[in-house]
């Protein structure tokens, strides 16, 4: 890994490359396909990138239940444990309609309503990601939305992954269907044949999935656009270069594109990390991923003291963060920007990833700054609930006429005139 030595206000936030034309021309004529042709189109496009020929896209009863029980019973209790975890922790996220009564009689409150449907596409390629379906469906569930859809892409012999269906088993999800890539999301947002629409589309996937959740914003909601996994360690000299290495690894060998960086005032330490990161990488069996990872957007940025280290984190804005020094949570006040924060040597961030309750899902390429990671928030939305009293509007009806007229709006303010002259008695 090289090394670099930084100091404030040099910019550190990466760049990821853009979509080309191409790749946009190729997803509007893949949406533009499925809104005409349905489920023909999906097929046909399955066949071409997925390179398997589907009689139905539906995932059959049947093969929930052969993937099911080809987990082992060791492994379906780890499922179920992390699940408890995730289920836990979101349940605090909770929240409810309220409602207050002022003294004049006027009733006013927000109604939280969950999402009627959501889809969630969980990616295929280079691995097969159970842990997506626990951390998307789970918080759907604990927010009430009634119909949950997983769309995910086929394998050569036209199956999904075994993990992937058996964790939608355990949590009861039966719509399920063998459709990836930007006719996935299409199919999601405009409906075909087989697969009825949804309302909030969630999960990652590759640029033509992110350019299609890009073009169907609007017609449904979206998540967000997901980049590649990201890493920061903030670390002293009192941390341990190995499990630095180890946690830097475990974030490159998602991606060739994903970004795995240490920030440190240590140098010392900074060249045991980038030795113990060569020695690891010898045994890992995705080593050309992360490698590759590693060249193109790993670093070790050396600072002059951990504020300025402190203040390099926060101009990153990681999707994950891990802080391993002498006092982790005495820095948790200033670090104001990433998506997902581990404190201490013993929170590396496969626990979040996997076990801990809180959700994987988190803002990537700097959008740490302004956004935050899933939560059941997603899968409601909030009404405004409105009961003026006839006292209320005595009061303060002449202003909101007023108010309207400074916009130019009349229409406005004699609606409410209206109101108040019949009170009143006048014509």
């Amino acid at each position: 890994m090289k090394i670099e030595r930084i100091q404030g206000g040099v910019s550190l936030r990466r760049t990821i490359e853009s979509e080309t034309e191409e790749q946009r021309r190729a997803v509007l004529d893949i949406i533009a396909a499925v809104r005409a042709r349905g489920d023909a189109a999906l097929k046909e496009y399955t066949e071409r990138f997925d390179g398997v020929t589907l009689d139905s896209l539906r995932v059959t009863e049947a093969e929930m239940e052969r993937a099911h029980a080809s987990m082992s019973a060791e492994t379906l209790e780890i499922i179920r444990e992390a699940a408890a975890h995730i289920r836990a922790y979101h349940e605090r996220q909770k929240r409810q309609s309220w409602w207050m009564t002022n003294e004049d009689g006027t009733i006013l409150g927000q109604k939280v309503t969950p999402l009627d449907a959501v889809g969630l596409y969980v990616p295929g390629g280079t691995a097969a990601y159970p842990s997506s379906v626990l951390m998307n469906v789970i918080p759907a569930q604990v927010a009430g939305v009634k119909r949950i859809v997983i769309t995910s892409p086929p394998s050569k012999d036209g199956t999904l992954p075994a993990g992937v269906l058996a964790a939608a088993h355990e949590l009861g999800v039966a719509e399920i269907y063998k459709v990836g890539g930007a006719q996935a999301i299409a199919a999601l947002a405009y409906g075909t044949e087989t697969i009825r629409p949804v309302d909030k589309i969630f999960g990652p996937g590759n640029i033509y999935v992110a350019l299609a959740k890009r073009e169907v914003f609007g017609h449904v909601a979206i998540d967000m656009i997901a980049g590649p996994s990201e890493i920061v360690v903030l670390a002293d000299e009192t941390a341990r270069p190995d499990e630095i290495a180890a946690d830097l690894l475990s974030q490159a060998e998602h991606d060739v594109r994903a970004s795995a960086i240490l920030v440190t005032p240590s140098m010392k330490l900074a060249l045991a990390v980038a030795s113990e990161v060569e020695r690891q990488l010898e045994t890992l069996p995705r080593r050309e991923i992360a490698q590759a990872a590693l060249e193109t957007y790993g670093a070790i940025y050396v600072t002059e003291t951990l504020d300025e280290a402190v203040e390099a984190v926060n101009e990153l804005a990681p999707e994950h963060l891990e802080v391993m020094t002498a006092e982790p949570m005495a820095l948790l006040g200033r670090l104001r920007h990433a998506g997902a924060m581990f404190f201490g040597r013993f929170s590396s961030e496969p626990v979040g990833d996997y076990f801990a309750g809180p959700n994987h899902v988190l803002p990537t390429n700097g959008t740490a700054r302004f956004s935050s990671g899933l939560s059941v928030d997603e899968f409601v939305k909030k009404s405004s609930v409105i009961v003026y009293s006839e006292a209320a509007l005595k009061q303060h009806g002449d202003k909101i006429a007023a108010f309207a007229r400074l916009e130019g709006l009349e229409a406005h303010a004699r609606a409410v005139e209206m109101r108040l002259k019949r009170e009143r008695g006048e014509r």
